[in-house]
Parts: C-alpha cells; structure tokens; sequence
C-alpha cells in the first residue's frame, strides 16, 4: 500500500472507506474533506456497464449543471461571421475569432476551457483536431459546440455546463462544485449528472447502466456511494436505469 500523509490519514478516519453510503451521505462527507490551501473541487467517477471498444456504446453528452461547477469557464468561440462574433460577445465569449485565434492554437496558445465554433468555420477548425482533440476541447455537433446557435451555447456554458465522456476503460469523470457548495447543491448536481447518463444508455446494454459511483474532492478519498440509493432516486424521476 502506497505511504500515505498525516493530512490524508486524518481524512480516512472520518469516514469507513469499505462502506458504501448513499448519495446525500456521501456528498456531506466530501464538504467535510476540504484540506488543502485552495478550494477544492468535488468529483463524480462512476465505472459504466459499457464497452467501450464499440463506438455505439461510448457516451458523450453536453448536461447543464443546475448550481453550476464554481469554475471560472473561459470560452473560444471560432467564426468567420460577423454576427455570430457579435451574438459570441454578447453572450460572454472570453476570445471571439477566427484566423488569427488557430494561429495562435497551431503556436501553442491553450488559456481556454472550451472551444464553440460555426460550422463554416470547421473546414479550418478541423485542422486542430491533434491539438484540441486529446485535450477534450475538439468542436463537435454531438455535444453541441459546433452550431449556429452561438449565444445559447456560450451562456451555457458560462454558467456550469460540462461534457460527460467515458474514458478508454467505461469511467466518467465529472466536476460537480466545489467543497463550499452547499450539500443540496452538490446533491442535485450530482444527481443531474447520473440521470443524463441514465436516459442517454446505449442501446445494447443489459442491466444497471452503473457498475460503481463514487465521489471524491481534489486532494482528498473516495466515498463509494450506495447503487441501489442511485438506482431508487432515479426512479422516482421516472429514469431507467
């Protein structure tokens, strides 16, 4: 077993790291994590019942978190058309542009966290792709982040909203706040989370969509949350699961 810190240690005895708790426990416990010299973010991983080796069953959906993340989202928005740039910085764009902005990506440029683009834009745009592509920034209709509805979009964006995408093993990992939000908060947006994967499960997969869910902070332990809490609060939503 890896050696652990004093801090870390501390963190462990608050808490039974084989129990598994339900989803309002687990996000109090979390709040309770906060430890390090800044504020710490609050993660969801879940593993999914999903093979990721079939492009049909990977999932990759845009959700507005209700409370937000806390983050400060800085937003690119790539267009040759002048009112798209108009309606970008209306809306809040951090950087409005075309050309002179890929420059700058093909340079090295990458002080942004998320990247909208017009679809006339794409021809050039899609010239990033080895540069956004492995660092989840890529435009894609799939996700939204290519259209024409530039001013929606970005005030999505701005306010919380984050892309589910499962990783090369089955496991998504999302931010869902930060240590100060309050449990109700962190409780919704969590749960927002695990019902746009629920109602967006693959066709072809049997059983519970989730083989685990977890919660955890920036610097802290993972809290392994009840299956059986998820599966019942989703149902009173009326979600498949």
């Amino acid at each position: 077993m890896a050696k652990v810190g004093k801090r870390y240690r501390k963190l462990l005895e608050m808490y039974d790291p084989q129990k598994a708790y339900t989803l309002k426990e687990a996000v109090d416990l979390v709040r309770k994590f906060q430890s390090a010299k800044f504020l710490e973010s609050v993660e969801l991983h879940a593993k999914l019942n999903i093979d990721p080796r079939k492009p049909e069953q990977n999932i990759r959906i845009p959700v507005v978190l209700p409370h937000g993340t806390g983050r400060k989202v800085r937003v690119l928005v790539l267009t040759s058309d002048p009112e798209k740039e108009k309606e970008a910085k209306e809306a809040g764009a951090d950087y409005v542009g075309f050309k002179e902005y890929i420059d700058k990506i093909k340079q090295g440029w990458l002080e942004f966290d998320a990247v909208v683009a017009t679809p006339e834009a794409m021809r050039e745009v899609g010239k990033l792709g080895r540069i956004l592509g492995p660092r989840g920034l890529m435009p894609s209709p799939k996700t939204g982040t290519v259209t024409q509805n530039v001013k929606d979009v970005v005030s999505e964006l701005k306010k919380g909203r984050v892309e589910i995408r499962n990783d090369k093993t089955g496991n998504v990992h999302v931010i869902i706040g930060k240590t100060n939000f309050t449990p109700e908060q962190l409780y919704e947006n969590a749960l927002t989370v695990l019902e746009e994967i629920a109602r967006n499960r693959p066709q072809g997969v049997k059983g519970n969509i989730f083989k685990s869910v977890y919660l955890t902070t920036t610097m802290g332990p993972s809290v392994k949350v009840d299956l059986n809490d998820v599966i019942n609060a989703l149902r009173s939503r009326g979600v498949k699961v």
